[in-house]
């Protein structure tokens, strides 16, 4: 079952992204630790689509690295 977007936005924020306002439902998410930002569209109550989850998940995995290479 695939996610909403209200629950991929809670992923972003739990990680530490900053919620920058975009055009219409897109909203931007940036991190010192990721290199560029993530745009997310779509409302709150809507099914994310498969290629949004997995970007996402790509850039909770990549900030965490990052933070584990930073702390060695």
């Amino acid at each position: 079952m695939p996610k909403k977007i209200r629950e991929l936005k809670q992923l972003l924020r739990k990680v530490g992204f900053q919620e920058l306002v975009g055009k219409g439902s897109h909203t931007n998410w940036i991190h010192p630790l990721y290199a560029g930002k993530i745009t997310v569209s779509g409302k709150d109550g809507v099914d994310a689509k498969p290629y949004q989850e997995r970007e996402i998940l790509r850039a909770i995995q990549e900030v965490k690295e990052n933070r584990n290479n930073e702390q060695t």
